[in-house]
């Protein structure tokens, strides 16, 4: 990384939701004012070391963290920190200091109102704001982030996607829960029912939403194509352990096993249930992918 100053925003930033976007946003307006490096730190695990932190399921992997930040709020660079022993134990003070101004260069940090740094979680807003003081660095903090009334938060936006609600999650996070994964082989059961799919994983310890057909898009590069998307055990055909994500792409043709693709699900359309024969099973697939292209009309 290159050695100019940067802005640093800070935060665990989960789903990267319209709560952190306002962190963001304001972060590039510093930036922009004061000649800066856009930066934000986020870490590869939850805060479940903390006290009276539970490690929740995560609604976006590190890399989907950066990718979203990078995409939507034109963060140039984003750190990733091992929540490892040493961070853990690490005094706020020594945070501040060690880390992000000898370590990244920080000569301006912006946080969330509740943000909480530090061996057990003692460094806080008006912590921040005094030591930034002290070392002559800028610092805001920005207030809490409000939709409708209801306060933006990872913990709200998990239990939405937890019933289903993709609209309303998209609504909070300000933009759709995806899932970017590499496309692998799967057991070719679709291909045989005559809706050859994209087979991805939602990835160990991420939330997962009701098992179900959701009408959604996948991206290829910088193209985007409505998909009718079963995520589930396939009771009908197989009844795998784990959950699966299939995709069926309504407008494309081609190889894409081995490339990396974005997943956005945009609807949920019904539950997954077991048909009685792949025939009646067929014929449900068929009214997805209308209801899917209904969707998009």
């Amino acid at each position: 990384m290159e050695d100019r100053k940067r802005v640093i925003a800070l935060g665990f930033f989960d789903g990267v939701h319209r709560g952190h976007g306002a962190l963001l946003e304001l972060a590039a307006r510093r930036a922009k004012e004061k000649d800066l490096r856009l930066s934000a730190i986020t870490f590869d695990t939850g805060t479940g070391g903390m006290p009276g932190k539970e490690r929740a399921p995560l609604i976006t992997t590190p890399a989907e963290r950066a990718g979203l930040m990078h995409r939507l709020y034109g963060v140039e660079d984003v750190i990733i920190e091992p929540f490892d022993h040493r961070i853990r134990h690490l005094s706020w003070r020594d945070y501040v200091t060690q880390v992000l101004i000898e370590k990244y260069g920080a000569a301006h940090v912006i946080a969330g109102y509740d943000f909480r740094f530090g061996y057990r979680g003692e460094g806080d807003q008006e912590r921040l704001r005094l030591l930034c003081i002290e070392k002559d660095i800028g610092c805001d903090i920005v207030p809490q982030v409000r939709l409708n009334g209801v306060p933006v938060s990872s913990t709200y936006i998990r239990e939405v996607l937890a019933r289903g609600d993709m609209e309303r999650a998209a609504a909070f996070l300000g933009h759709p829960f995806c899932l970017t994964d590499l496309v692998r082989h799967g057991n070719g059961v679709g291909t045989e029912l005559g809706f050859p799919t994209l087979n991805l994983f939602l990835p160990e310890g991420c939330v997962q939403p009701p098992c179900g057909v959701y009408a959604s898009q996948v991206w290829i590069g910088e193209r985007a194509f409505p998909a009718a998307v079963n995520f589930g055990r396939c009771p009908t055909v197989r009844d795998s352990g784990e959950p699966t994500v299939e995709a069926f792409l309504l407008d494309f043709q081609g190889d894409l096993y081995g490339q990396t693709v974005r997943l956005e699900f945009l609807k949920f359309l019904r539950e997954e249930r077991r048909f009685p024969d792949t025939e009646s099973l067929q014929a449900q697939v068929q009214k997805d992918i209308r209801e899917t292209r209904e969707y998009f009309a």
